[in-house]
């Protein structure tokens, strides 16, 4: 088998960047080691940056997003008490969307199979070999047979357990990380959102998060220690904690109900480098993770398959190689901003074990910073709708 390039991963930057090769003549191969049911099932954040929107309009897949999505023309902070709003709109003429990972997840899939794009799933034992030269292939086990195919570039949307990353030697590859010393215990619920915003508090209790994901459908999560078991957590625990970290105002209001869906995510923040040996590019979590903090995680792999697809649609359209060579210099320059964004908000609105009464006394100035300057305001927004590719 042969295609120009094999795609490792069938989560949605790797059929984002399918479908708008394809729209550019560029054969591809997608290779999941999921069922598609499984893929689909994944429960994922869904702000969408302006970027990321624009390219799912680029690929032709926007139209059930326009229709079901909710514009957000601004967030939300509290501290205590008190709540501000911060208005993306006012302050820079932008929004955010949100639209679940999974619907998003759904309509490339459907653009996929109308285009008869080829789609191998559960794959097993896949090999990435020769990356560093001319002609490098792909092997793995599909079906019960071993498989191969032979292609002009890999792109390794795999994730952070895939093997894409682990291909690059490790006398070449250089990782750094950061763990956050607790977790998100986050839960859904067939309910009305508190607010039409997004809320981001911050508490003596720790950080809360109320989200939405659509008029029915709310996502809530709280700070809990990395120790913290979900069984541990009844539903009438979880809302009398989050009642306790946002205002009153919103506390009251607010509609509880049965969970759907309940889990604990840790936090961390992680970059590799270079996201790019040879015919081998890493995007998305195969190459980064930041906290949910700043909604970062699907826009940076958006961002990532920008400049990929700028990179190969050059190649191939004008033999110009020079988007390839300087792909992970310019993914790692936006992806490095990011991080920075999600590691601030992290740092501004949880509680850490070892705070002293000094840092908390500057968090809480840094803030109110935030609630009266419209400078900072607005640096807030330019990062969360997304800073231009």
């Amino acid at each position: 088998m042969r295609s120009q390039v094999v795609i490792v991963g069938g989560g949605p930057s790797g059929l984002l960047l399918g479908q708008l090769l394809h729209l550019k003549g560029i054969d591809t191969v997608v290779l999941e080691r999921k069922t598609r049911d499984y893929v689909l099932r994944r429960i994922r954040a869904g702000i969408l940056e302006t970027g990321l929107v624009n390219m799912m309009r680029e690929a032709g897949v926007a139209g059930r997003m326009e229709k079901e999505c909710y514009v957000h023309h601004g967030t939300c902070i509290s501290y205590e008490n008190e709540l501000f709003d911060i208005n993306f709109r006012e302050l820079i003429g932008q929004n955010v969307v949100v639209y679940g990972q999974t619907e998003l997840t759904h309509d490339l899939y459907d653009a996929r199979d109308a285009t008869g794009g080829r789609t191998i799933f559960e794959v097993e034992g896949v090999e990435i070999h020769d990356a560093d030269s001319d002609a490098p292939y792909v092997t793995f086990t599909a079906d019960g047979r071993n498989q191969r195919i032979d292609c002009d570039f890999v792109a390794g949307c795999d994730g952070f357990h895939g093997v894409s990353r682990q291909t690059i030697p490790d006398s070449v590859r250089k990782e750094y990380e950061k763990v956050f010393p607790f977790g998100w215990l986050g839960i859904l619920s067939e309910t009305p959102p508190v607010h039409d915003e997004l809320i981001y508090a911050n508490s003596s209790r720790g950080f809360a998060l109320c989200s939405m994901r659509n008029e029915n459908l709310s996502r809530y999560y709280v700070q809990c220690a990395l120790t913290d078991k979900i069984e541990a957590w009844s539903d009438e625990a979880f809302w009398d904690e989050l009642k306790r970290r946002i205002p009153e105002s919103v506390a009251d209001r607010l509609v509880t109900g049965p969970s759907i869906e309940k889990s604990i995510a840790p936090l961390r923040s992680f970059v590799s480098e270079p996201m790019r040996w040879g015919r081998l590019f890493l995007c998305g979590d195969a190459a980064h993770i930041v906290p949910p903090t700043g909604a970062k995680g699907l826009n940076t792999a958006a961002s990532d398959v920008h400049y990929l697809n700028d990179a190969l649609v050059r190649y191939y359209q004008d033999k110009d190689s020079h988007g390839i060579e300087t792909y992970s210099e310019k993914a790692l320059s936006r992806v490095w901003k990011a991080e920075r964004f999600s590691w601030a908000t992290t740092n501004l609105l949880h509680r850490f074990p070892d705070q002293t009464d000094f840092d908390l006394k500057m968090q809480r100035a840094e803030i109110q910073s935030l609630h009266y300057h419209e400078t900072a305001q607005t640096w807030f927004a330019q990062n969360y709708v997304g800073l231009p590719y």
